[in-house]
């Protein structure tokens, strides 16, 4: 009896009857009216009266996983596990991070320490720095319209106060009537401008998810990949200079995870002090972001040297980056709105901020 033979996968079943599935099925019927059930696990069949167990050759056993039940190509970085960081660390962008990694090497033919710092200069040059000059021309004219949001909010105050003494309003009654009207003006000045506070975060949704593909790139070609090109664990080994020999193991002086928050912590006191004023929320992300950058220190120093040289070389890069658009003659070169923060000495006016907040 077919049941003694027990489930068979649908690959199978198409092996064994060649031809169309649905025609087989309709002559199977049609001869011995029996009984037919498709199963998402294979295709079994029921009848009335008992039938020896039907024999299955073995060429046609064996050939079903030759064709059908082939490994899938995609390359596992760990034999066992299967969170999300795996799958993240096995997904297409971060393979495609691997293969210009791998590209941008044997092109240049540059040690693999000179190469990690080379491609990301070129990523942040290329990608992220034009994206931050558009950031900072939306923030221009955000800044811009609020002298003007002003003066309509007054306005808008005057004319609802006008239609309150009118119709009797209550005090909650106009707290609405004014929000609501004031979110329409706010929203058709962003509209006429063409500066939606939204786009102004376009470089966090692509620097971040750049930043973790190059981050789990280099980690899967240091710790050593199935089908990867042989001996490129090795060159990262050797691929590393000074204190840092080998690209595959974490840096034991912590020179490179200390370096790393540092300039995390530069980074963010920079953008504290340009400030003229900041507002609750902006002092809470401020210390947040503190805290990430110490939180950062310990957790380089587990990875493996080539993702922390990675990580230092990008932060020291967005320090420049965040230096140049301060500067009032790249601001002008690149068309960037002039705002009231602006300052014709900006570098001077951070390091006096700087030497009053933490030197007196």
């Amino acid at each position: 009896m077919w049941n003694n033979v027990g489930r068979l996968s649908t690959m199978t079943c198409l092996k064994i009857f060649p031809g169309s599935l649905r025609s087989h099925l309709r002559g199977v019927q049609l001869a011995v009216k029996a009984q037919v059930r498709c199963i998402s696990q294979g295709v079994s069949r029921t009848d009335s009266s008992p039938r020896p167990a039907r024999s299955l050759s073995s060429r046609s056993v064996l050939s079903v996983p030759a064709l059908y039940l082939q490994p899938c190509s995609m390359r596992r970085v760990s034999g066992s596990g299967s969170g999300w960081y795996e799958s993240v660390a096995d997904s297409a962008p971060v393979h495609f991070t691997e293969q210009l990694l791998i590209s941008s090497q044997q092109m240049t033919g540059l040690p693999w320490w000179a190469g990690i710092i080379c491609t990301t200069v070129a990523l942040r040059t290329v990608v992220t720095l034009p994206l931050a000059i558009y950031q900072a021309a939306i923030i221009a004219k955000i800044e811009a319209l609020q002298k003007e949001i002003a003066e309509l909010a007054q306005r808008l105050r005057y004319e609802i106060s006008v239609r309150a003494q009118e119709k009797g309003w209550s005090e909650k009654t106009c707290r609405y009537h004014f929000k609501k009207n004031l979110r329409r003006i706010v929203s058709e000045l962003y509209v006429r401008d063409n500066c939606h506070p939204f786009k102004a975060s376009l470089l966090v949704w692509v620097q971040l998810p750049m930043w973790v593909s190059v981050s789990l790139a280099l980690r899967n070609i240091s710790v050593g990949l199935e089908h990867a090109p042989s001996g490129l664990q090795q060159q990262l080994a050797a691929g590393g200079a000074l204190w840092f020999p080998d690209l595959t193991v974490p840096d034991s002086t912590w020179i490179i995870p200390v370096s790393l928050g540092l300039i995390n912590l530069l980074i963010t006191e920079v953008y504290a002090l340009s400030k003229l004023e900041q507002s609750k929320f902006q002092k809470y992300v401020t210390n947040v972001i503190r805290g990430i950058s110490l939180v950062m220190i310990p957790l380089a120093a587990t990875v493996p040297s080539s993702m922390a040289l990675y990580w230092l070389s990008s932060s020291c890069i967005g320090l420049a980056h965040n230096l140049l658009l301060r500067s009032p003659r790249f601001r002008s070169l690149c068309r960037i709105p002039p705002s009231r923060s602006d300052s014709h000495t900006p570098y001077r006016d951070i390091a006096a901020a700087f030497v009053t907040k933490y030197m007196k």
